[in-house]
């Protein structure tokens, strides 16, 4: 193969993982579209009573999956110990949730598509999406409850849409477009 030959031509996912990921896309597909045609300082408005933002739940979103991907690769290590969290912790979290000084919203997306690359290169390569770790110490999980890569995906999926549909409902009051209907 030259070094011009597409990355392509490997053999297509098919089964479960295709599935995972063209799910996963969808949505990721819905929250971007949020995002079309705004400028820096529309993604950082918030348009309800909610403090939320579209370049802002990008932003949560790609942590979000970032972090999930860690976990399933490192296990619980690499999520931190809520129990722990500082002030500061805390702070940088909400920081997730709204577009700061100096944040883009073309430097959010790039992000966002970064983690996503990552996020499918993981499922297509992983060799087992039954390998599981116990999550990490936190109030909304149970102790000592394990999840497997699988349950770590679905979670990033439904996170993924949720926050999609918040963004459609932010996006609907700002301008008026609909991204879902």
């Amino acid at each position: 193969m030259s070094q011009n030959t597409p990355a392509t031509l490997a053999p297509a996912l098919t089964g479960e993982r295709a599935d995972l990921l063209e799910t996963l896309a969808k949505h990721r597909d819905f929250l971007r579209f949020t995002a079309n045609g705004l400028t820096d300082e529309q993604a950082g408005l918030r348009t309800t009573a909610s403090a939320l933002c579209i370049g802002g739940l990008i932003k949560h979103v790609t942590s979000v999956e970032r972090n999930w991907v860690s976990f399933i690769v490192d296990g619980p290590s690499a999520m931190g110990d809520f129990d722990k969290m500082t002030e500061a912790d805390f702070a940088r979290r909400a920081d997730e949730f709204r577009m700061l000084p100096g944040d883009t919203l073309a430097a959010v997306l790039e992000d966002y598509a970064g983690v996503a690359r990552r996020t499918d290169e993981l499922v297509a390569s992983l060799p087992d999406l039954d390998a599981s770790h116990p999550l990490p110490s936190a109030p909304w999980f149970a102790p000592g409850k394990e999840w497997s890569a699988r349950r770590a995906l679905l979670h990033v999926i439904a996170e993924t849409s949720q926050h999609a549909g918040h963004a459609d409902i932010i996006r609907e009051s700002l301008d008026g477009a609909k991204t879902m209907g």
